[in-house]
């Protein structure tokens, strides 16, 4: 059994690995999977993983000094990543070692390339790719579709490992499935971006 921490809050995750380590006012969101030694924890403030989030193998999410972490929704927060009482919006992919400090602020639809650190108090807009130490926005593209999907596979994971399953990405099956869900999101961005 994971290891929670009374004031712990679940709506519904999708899976959460047994060796996760969740301590303090965390709240986590619907359909959200936590994945292999993640820890979580939040002695002051509150941790908020928002609906279908992934935080992915060895992640540490944590307070900052004035604030708790607070992840959007559709995000994946990918392995080894520090996130750290910073907000970031939704559909949003924080690469493998990557690092976000206090009070940063990332958009939804960004992309922060691994092993990239976002300082303190940072200000990244919406559809934006950071990368380096201290990272920068070198590109702005809307990462909505990309992004999506990689929460998609790993909520679809998450399913499977709840059942004992651990291959669910092996095979045509899932192939479709992918190719079904992009199909749809890119219909879901040409609607938003009509309005």
């Amino acid at each position: 059994m994971p290891k929670f921490g009374p004031l712990v809050t679940l709506d519904n995750p999708a899976f959460i690995h047994e060796t996760a380590e969740i301590f303090g006012k965390v709240r986590i969101g619907e359909g959200v999977t936590i994945w292999p030694r993640v820890v979580i924890r939040a002695e002051a403030y509150e941790n908020i993983i928002g609906p279908y989030t992934n935080i992915q193998d060895f992640a540490m999410v944590h307070i900052g000094n004035s604030k708790g972490a607070i992840v959007g929704a559709h995000c994946s927060i990918t392995h080894h990543v520090t996130v750290h009482g910073c907000t970031i919006g939704d559909n949003c992919l924080i690469g493998i070692n990557a690092t976000v400090m206090d009070n940063a602020v990332i958009g939804n639809n960004c992309i922060i390339a691994g092993h990239s650190i976002v300082p303190e108090g940072a200000q990244i807009p919406d559809n934006s790719i950071v990368a380096g130490v201290p990272g920068t926005i070198v590109k702005s593209r809307n990462n909505f579709v990309a992004n999506r999907l990689n929460a998609f596979g790993y909520h679809y994971n998450g399913l499977a490992y709840a059942r004992g399953e651990h291959r669910a990405w092996d095979g045509e099956v899932y192939v479709a499935a992918v190719a079904a869900e992009k199909a749809s999101l890119i219909a879901e961005l040409a609607a938003l971006e009509a309005h």
